[in-house]
C-alpha cells in the first residue's frame, strides 16, 4: 500500500482529500442544517460558466469558477433581499444559464479541452500542485472567516429573526456565508466535479447530526468523515482503475446508508439544535 507515496499524483490527491475535507465538513453543516441544498447546487452548477470561460480566454479554470461562484451567490442574496416570489425558478434559471455558458465558452475555444471531464465529474488523481496550493488558501480563508463569524453565523443558521432582534447585519451574514459556500464548491469540482459536488456537502453532515446537536461538533465529525470517504475512494479508484468522483460518493453514501441501520430513531433533522458552547 505505502508504493503509493512514491508518485507525486497520489501524494497531491491524498493531500487535497485532507484539504478539501475541512471545508465541506464544515460549510456543508451549514448547507444542510439550514436547508439551502437548492441554492447551493445552483451556486455549483453556475461555476461551469467560468470553467469554460477559463478554457476559452486561458486561464485556470478554477479561477473561472472562483468568480463565477461568488457572482451566482451575489446574485441569490439579491434575489433574496427583493423577495422575488419565484427565487426557486430564477435558481433554477441561473443553474441552466451557468452551464450553458460553459458549454459554448468550451465551443468556441481553439482545440480541444482534455480535463473537461474532470471538471464535471471530478478526477482528484489528476490534481496538480498549483491547484494544491489554490485550494489550501481557500481553505485558509474559508476557516478563518467561519471562526471571525462563528456566533453570527450560528444565530442566521438557527433564527434569522431572531438575529435581527439582536442587530446583526443578516443580509450581510446571508452572503457571507453563500460565497464561502461558493468557495467550497470550487474546492470540490476536482474533487468530485460539479455533478456530484451536493452530495459531499450534505452525507458528511447528514451522518454527523444523528450522533452530535452541536454544532461545533458535528462539523468536526463531518470533517473526519470526510477525510474518511475520501480516502477510501481515492484508493479504491487507485487500485481498480475507477473513476474517482463516483467512488467517493458511492463510498459516501454506503456509509450514510449504515448510519441508518444505527441510528433509527434520529433520522430527522431537528430545527432546535442548540450549541451549547
Amino acid at each position: 500500500m505505502f508504493e503509493i507515496f512514491q508518485y507525486d499524483f497520489m501524494i497531491n490527491a491524498i493531500l487535497a482529500c485532507l484539504l478539501a475535507s475541512i471545508a465541506f465538513g464544515i460549510i456543508g453543516t451549514y448547507v444542510l442544517v439550514k436547508r439551502i441544498v437548492f441554492i447551493s447546487g445552483g451556486i455549483a452548477h453556475s461555476t461551469y460558466g467560468g470553467i469554460g470561460l477559463g478554457y476559452l480566454v486561458g486561464f485556470s479554470p478554477l479561477y473561472g469558477a472562483i468568480g463565477f461562484g461568488i457572482l451566482s451567490a451575489l446574485f441569490i442574496s439579491l434575489l433574496r433581499k427583493f423577495k422575488f416570489q419565484s427565487e426557486d425558478l430564477l435558481i433554477g434559471i441561473m443553474w441552466s444559464f451557468g452551464m450553458a455558458l460553459g458549454i459554448l465558452f468550451i465551443s468556441f475555444s481553439p482545440g480541444y479541452a482534455p480535463n473537461l471531464m474532470s471538471y464535471l465529474f471530478g478526477n482528484i488523481l489528476t490534481i496538480s500542485f498549483e491547484e494544491i496550493i489554490t485550494i489550501s488558501i481557500l481553505d485558509v480563508i474559508i476557516f478563518l472567516i467561519v471562526i471571525i463569524f462563528y456566533e453570527q453565523f450560528l444565530a442566521i443558521t438557527f433564527d434569522e429573526e431572531f438575529a435581527e432582534t439582536l442587530g446583526l447585519p443578516v443580509g450581510k451574514l446571508y452572503t457571507l456565508l453563500l460565497v464561502l459556500i461558493a468557495l467550497t464548491i470550487v474546492i470540490l469540482i476536482k474533487l468530485v466535479g460539479i455533478i456530484l459536488v451536493i452530495a459531499m456537502l450534505t452525507i458528511p453532515p447528514s451522518i454527523s447530526i444523528r450522533f452530535s446537536n452541536k454544532l461545533s461538533q458535528m462539523m468536526f465529525i463531518s470533517v473526519i468523515l470526510g477525510i474518511i470517504f475520501t480516502l477510501i475512494g481515492v484508493l479504491i479508484s487507485y487500485y481498480l482503475n475507477l473513476v474517482s468522483g463516483a467512488t467517493i460518493i458511492v463510498v459516501s453514501i454506503i456509509f450514510y446508508l449504515i448510519s441508518l441501520l444505527f441510528n433509527r430513531g434520529k433520522s430527522k433533522l431537528k430545527t432546535n439544535i442548540k450549541d451549547n458552547q
